[in-house]
């Protein structure tokens, strides 16, 4: 006898529940002085996971800093509850929290001269007992957490004879040597140039898969974290704090609202931003749309303050003509057509920019003359 099992309604179904480490429930962070209390944000609700990579993002001064202090037990919260793993975090012993979080700073004063393995070995000082003294499981440790990160050719070296990203990396050895199941990072990628970021977002990542562990930075890298990062959170003094994965909050609308402004555009389908130059003029572009040399001349024309259309019908100027034409071929060259005749071809794109902007004028200011009936010289 066939059994029917009847299919669950819209938003009955069940998920797979994730492991939570960090809870907040209606928390206010902010500061105490000189007995009055400095609100930052206020009722923030959400739950970092294990085997997660979670970006805060926001505007400056939203309050992500302080938010980030707050979940390390650096400042009190000025209101509601944060538990770490089940616990109330104003419960932790210093010692007892130094096992469960450990912090990554942009800052790392009195490090200096100190060698890379030096500095991982402070994260092992949780476990080493009043004498400070490593033992074996120790070094083992350290080997470790050199080679999980990729500076283990760095182990001997001073601290102040590496670079930012290689500072970084060692900070990020030290935490992973703390064996806790929380790191919490401050601006990792803050100074590093592009490869160096990329490189910094993936390995945290990484290291959240591979060691199931609950990461958790801010950062100002918006496009690097709606990339890499599993979930997002959007901190802003009036929208409150938002969260979700990078692909709800885009098509949502939510990353569109905390972070468009006049002159930046995001594209909700590719999770990406652009910049929306200011048009001064039109010009018609012949050519394939899916190419590549099509896009990039479209590119550097609207850089350049001049939008691209493809015909008449696209036009939003009055003052657009059909005289000038752009045309890209598929073999890489640029011909500009002028009335009808091409009178320039060339193979780079620049070669052809101040042509098309001037061929634009020069016919924008006859077609005035010939309207009123002016000569040149007149």
């Amino acid at each position: 006898m066939h059994t029917f099992t009847p299919r669950p309604q819209r938003g009955t179904q069940r998920f797979m529940e994730k492991e939570t480490t960090i809870q907040l429930r209606n928390v206010t962070t902010g500061y105490r002085v000189k007995g009055k209390e400095k609100e930052i944000s206020l009722g923030l609700n959400a739950a970092l996971h294990t085997g997660e990579m979670t970006c805060l993002l926001g505007p400056n001064g939203a309050g992500k800093s302080t938010l980030l202090r707050t979940l390390a037990g650096f400042q009190p919260s000025l209101g509601g509850e944060i538990t770490v793993n089940n616990k109330p975090l104003k419960k932790y012993a210093p010692k007892e929290l130094a096992k469960a979080v450990s912090v990554v700073l942009t800052q790392n004063a009195g490090i200096k001269n100190m060698t890379v393995e030096e500095v991982l070995a402070i994260g092992r000082s949780p476990y080493t007992g009043f004498w400070g003294r490593l033992r074996e499981r120790d070094h083992k440790m350290i080997e470790k957490c050199l080679s999980w990160v990729g500076i283990e050719d760095l182990s001997s070296r001073k601290m102040h004879t590496l670079s930012d990203g290689e500072r970084q990396k060692v900070m990020i050895a030290k935490a992973i040597a703390q064996e806790t199941p929380i790191i919490l990072l401050d601006e990792p990628t803050a100074f590093l140039d592009y490869p160096s970021k990329v490189a910094m977002m993936l390995l945290l990542h990484r290291l959240a898969k591979a060691l199931k562990k609950t990461i958790f930075l801010s950062t100002h890298d918006l496009e690097h974290a709606l990339q890499i990062s599993d979930q997002i959170w959007l901190l802003d003094h009036n929208k409150g704090l938002t969260t979700g994965i990078p692909e709800d909050l885009c098509a949502e609308g939510h990353i569109g609202r905390y972070f468009e402004r006049e002159g930046i555009g995001f594209d909700a389908e590719t999770c990406t931003f652009s910049i929306q130059h200011e048009v001064a003029r039109e010009v018609i572009v012949e050519g394939d749309p899916t190419s590549l040399h099509y896009h990039l001349a479209t590119r550097a024309l609207q850089r350049n303050a001049i939008r691209p259309i493809r015909n008449m019908a696209e036009a939003r100027m009055e003052s657009t003509r059909n005289d000038v034409v752009v045309r890209v071929g598929t073999d890489g060259t640029y011909r500009l057509i002028d009335h009808g005749k091409e009178t320039v071809c060339v193979e780079r794109i620049e070669h052809i920019l101040g042509i098309v902007g001037s061929t634009i004028v020069k016919n924008q200011i006859q077609a005035v003359r010939d309207a009123a009936q002016m000569t040149a010289y007149e």
